[in-house]
């Protein structure tokens, strides 16, 4: 048991950055783990930490281990909990990574009702609209929304949001209201910044393709933001119905062009390709699947 009380002290100490911090946690001395931590570097011939005053850190070979020895930890956990019969039972920290816009809009609830139902369960919920290493970073679950995704993944398809083109009445009423997509070129477009297709808009009727050029003197890199340019009323853009789904039912915008639509948006939950999952990614994955499938727009 001594080596399992090492290998627990190593993958606290590396979740929680702080040796102090795995001592308060279990209710002892930060020199009492440094020693424990210590020890195990001695057996292993290799420095799993950087240490100084302000901060620890994995070194790449700790990076590595940490890895090995977390799935340990979970297994034996699983293991000793269906033994039990506890296997109901969910502990340990989840870390999630999604898009800033899909976190703040529903995404930060779904957490919070999770933890409601899972007290042993701690969520780190970073929110960035980078494609992150989840490896290197040790990312759990990705939520990532689109079809481009990395590789060394598994992702699991949980649902996709049309795009529709929008618009606020006042907009509409004081530019009029287009017609072809072709009309769109004298409208104001707001976009979102640092697309690929630039000013190019491709749009569907279901039986046929066109791409249209737009313009527009705003872009911005934040889809709320976006969203809320619309709902002002300073022109017309093409989003994803998840994002306005609410506003098109209270009226505080309307579709243009209803037969057109962009290409749909996909949602995906992203994991490592590791053999093992720990049992609280696994009910994370599920919970997420469920409420996304729930969620209006997808």
């Amino acid at each position: 048991m001594d080596t399992l009380r090492s290998l627990q002290c190593f993958v606290r100490a590396v979740e929680l950055g702080s040796l102090s911090a795995v001592a308060r946690e279990q209710h002892t001395t930060q020199s009492n783990i440094s020693k424990i931590v210590a020890a195990l570097e001695d057996e292993l011939g290799v420095r799993l930490l950087e240490r100084n005053t302000a901060s620890l850190a994995p070194t790449m070979p700790g990076r590595r281990f940490y890895e090995r020895a977390g799935g340990m930890l979970e297994e034996y956990a699983d293991a000793v909990a269906e033994v039990r019969g506890e296997t109901a039972a969910a502990s340990g920290l989840l870390r999630i990574n999604a898009p800033v816009a899909l976190g703040q809009f529903c995404l930060n609830a779904y957490v919070q009702d999770f933890l409601r139902l899972y007290p042993g369960v701690e969520v780190e919920l970073i929110l960035n609209d980078r494609m992150v290493d989840m490896v290197e970073e040790g990312v759990d679950i990705a939520v990532r929304l689109g079809s481009d995704l990395p590789p060394n993944v598994v992702a699991r398809r949980v649902g996709a949001s049309p795009r529709l083109l929008v618009a606020a009445p006042a907009y509409l009423k004081a530019q009029g209201t287009p017609q072809t997509p072709a009309q769109l070129a004298g409208h104001e477009y707001i976009r979102f910044a640092w697309l690929s297709t630039g000013d190019k808009l491709e749009l569907s009727d279901g039986e046929q393709s066109v791409t249209v050029a737009t313009h527009g003197r705003y872009r911005v890199n934040n889809a709320l933001v976006i969203r809320d340019t619309l709902a002002a009323g300073a022109g017309i853009g093409l989003c994803p119905e998840w994002l306005v789904h609410d506003l098109l039912a209270q009226r505080k915008l309307r579709r243009v062009l209803r037969d057109w639509q962009g290409t749909a948006q996909e949602l995906n939950l992203l994991y490592p390709s590791r053999r093992y999952l720990p049992h609280r990614v696994r009910l994370m994955l599920d919970y997420l699947q469920q409420r996304f499938a729930a969620q209006a727009g997808f």
